[in-house]
Parts: structure tokens; C-alpha cells; sequence
């Protein structure tokens, strides 16, 4: 292997168990010092790292990926999974569906975390997939967050596969309605008997971290009901978007801080 491709692959790693092996999300410049790598480096390896899943960027602060919490139970116990948690059982309650906590890997949106009522359980949970956006809610409420730049590989993915992307019930015109509305909704498109609603966490300014969805029975979906189920998402995400925002702005007092010191 070329030395260069050696050093790419080092610098990819060692940001990785930097940000995997700290007890709280961290700064560009943090990992930088820890690696006493230039800021410039660590940004390009970041992005890569980001758009491959293995990293999860909230504000200016980094934290593991989907990619590493399949891998490590130690990243998992710091992870956004485990911040989402109580947020999700409790909407979960509140609603009587299915709620689940999906981010953005690749072209596609992982499901990290599902609390299922013993209700849906007939309805498979779909963890640790990757759904595509133009069948899923989750996935369609991250992409419409994102600038119109950014949309354009998963568009592309979409049309790969078949998807009509043009037109008044094209994916472009779904995008923008879940856009205008904050809402992606899915009824019957992956399963028949199957809808979904799914609201984007936003922190800052910045693109979305991650989504809630909300899924079951498709006649419980039903203009009627909707609303409530969409109050109670709204809630869950902005909750959710305030525990972020407050975790990743919290400094810890010393290097060795855990997560629990932190908060």
C-alpha cells in the first residue's frame, strides 16, 4: 500500500478512537491538539468520516457515528443513541406507535434506535437498516433539512432505483412539502398497511443531526389524528434538540471527564 494511502487511512483511525474513546463530544480544535495534527487535516478527515457515518457532527462539536456504535458498546454508552433514549420511550408512551432515531449515512438514513409497544410488534423495528429516501419518512425529513446541493446524491440514489424525482408527486416536490411543512409523512409506501411521520432535530443553524419517526398502523394515521401525533413529535424533537445543544456546550472540568460529570 502507498504510503500516502497508509497515512490517509492512520489519520482516519486515529480521529475515530479520538472521538470514540473521549467521555464528551469534541471540538475540531481538540481533536487536532490531541493528535497534534493541523486543523485543515483533521477538518478533511472529519468530512469524510461524517459522510461515511463513523462520525456524528452537532454544531461545532463531534461525536461517534452509527458506523461505531454497531462496532463498540463503550461509544454507545456516550452516543447520541443513548441521549435519544428517554426521548423516544417517552414518545413512544405518549403516542402508542413505534418511535425510532435515525441519522444520515451515506445516501441512505440508519435506524440507531427503536422503542417498539408490545402492541406493533407484528411491525418489524427495521434497526440498524439504511433506508432509502424516497420510501421512508425518516430519511425524507433529514434530506429536506439539507441545502439543495446536498440533496442532489440522494436524488441520485432515488432515480437509480427507479424513483420518479420530477413531476407534482416527484420526489423533489415531496422533499419540498416536508421542507415547508417539517413534517414527512409516508403512508403505504413500503408497506400497505404501514405509515410514518418523521420530524428532523435541528441544532444551531446547522444541517439536521437526526430524525424521529413515528410509525404504525396506517389507519391511525388519518388526517383526523395526524395533527396530535405531529404535536407530540414537534415536542419530542425540540427536546431532544435541547439536550443536544446542551450536552455538546457543556465543558467538561478535566480530560478524564465522563458523560455523567458533564451534565
Amino acid at each position: 500500500m502507498p504510503a500516502s494511502a497508509t497515512s490517509a487511512v492512520d489519520k482516519a483511525l486515529d480521529v475515530i478512537e479520538t472521538v470514540a474513546g473521549s467521555g464528551y463530544p469534541l471540538r475540531l480544535s481538540e481533536i487536532s491538539a490531541r493528535l497534534g495534527l493541523h486543523r485543515a487535516t483533521v477538518y478533511r478527515v472529519l468530512a469524510g468520516l461524517v459522510e461515511r457515518g463513523w462520525v456524528l457532527r452537532v454544531g461545532d462539536r463531534y461525536l461517534p457515528g452509527a458506523a461505531v456504535l454497531r462496532l463498540s458498546r463503550s461509544a454507545a454508552a456516550s452516543s447520541l443513541a443513548r441521549l435519544a433514549d428517554p426521548v423516544l420511550v417517552a414518545l413512544s408512551e405518549q403516542t402508542g406507535m413505534m418511535a425510532n432515531l435515525q441519522v444520515l449515512e451515506g445516501e441512505r438514513a440508519r435506524v440507531v434506535e427503536v422503542v417498539r409497544p408490545a402492541r406493533l410488534e407484528m411491525i418489524s423495528d427495521l434497526r440498524d437498516a439504511l433506508l432509502p429516501v424516497h420510501r421512508f419518512a425518516g430519511p425524507l425529513a433529514l434530506v429536506a433539512g439539507l441545502s439543495p446541493a446536498a440533496r442532489t446524491p440522494f436524488l441520485r440514489a432515488a432515480e437509480a432505483d427507479g424513483c420518479e424525482i420530477q413531476g407534482p408527486d416527484g420526489l423533489l416536490a415531496r422533499i419540498e412539502r416536508a421542507a415547508a411543512d417539517g413534517f414527512a409523512v409516508q403512508r403505504g409506501r413500503t408497506e400497505r398497511l404501514i405509515a410514518s411521520v418523521s420530524r428532523a432535530v435541528l441544532v444551531d443553524d446547522s444541517a439536521p443531526v437526526c430524525a424521529l419517526t413515528l410509525v404504525g398502523p396506517v389507519a391511525e394515521f388519518d388526517e383526523k389524528r395526524l395533527p396530535a401525533l405531529e404535536r407530540h413529535l414537534s415536542a419530542a424533537c425540540e427536546r431532544l434538540g435541547e439536550e443536544l445543544l446542551r450536552w455538546t456546550r457543556a465543558l467538561p472540568p478535566s480530560q478524564d471527564s465522563s458523560i455523567e460529570g458533564v451534565r
